[in-house]
């Protein structure tokens, strides 16, 4: 009577968020650069007139420190973009029309669907539903009288 179709899951596109690391991971590399560099170049030297005394280990410190703070700025903005990108896996429902929620525009599931992944959408029953409504048919029919 019913035929028996397999689902398949549909997954919502998600958006790579490595860009924001990256730039997180440019930006204090050029940090650490440039406090190489300042030893390098001699800039204390050339921009207030100081002596030049190279000083490695300095340099040395304000790498590792850099490097503390970029691993906790690494760690909390990869735990951020984590909840955020679970949070987008939502999709909001009206409880009580079944219109979907997209862009702050409601539209029906139908329309959704189409306009999201190129599903076509059709009417079915799942198995519970199918359950139910047999019993609650059968229940309302009289029992047959039995014929002489």
């Amino acid at each position: 009577m019913f035929e028996k179709i397999d689902a398949k899951a549909v997954k919502r596109p998600k958006e790579t968020s490595n860009g924001i690391l990256w730039v997180e991971a440019a930006a204090f590399s050029t940090l650490i650069g440039l406090s190489w560099l300042t030893e390098a170049l001699r800039l204390p030297q050339a921009l207030f007139g100081e002596q030049f005394n190279p000083n490695y280990h300095r340099a040395a410190l304000r790498s590792i420190i850099i490097l503390m703070i970029w691993s906790w700025v690494y760690l909390v903005t990869r735990r951020l973009l984590k909840r955020l990108h679970h949070l987008e896996e939502f999709l909001r429902v009206c409880g009580w029309c079944r219109k979907v929620c997209d862009q702050n525009e409601w539209m029906d599931m139908e329309r959704f669907f189409n306009s999201k992944f190129d599903t076509k959408t059709t009417h079915g029953m799942c198995p519970d539903c199918l359950k139910k409504k047999v019993g609650e048919m059968n229940a309302k029919q009289p029992l047959p009288s039995p014929q002489r």
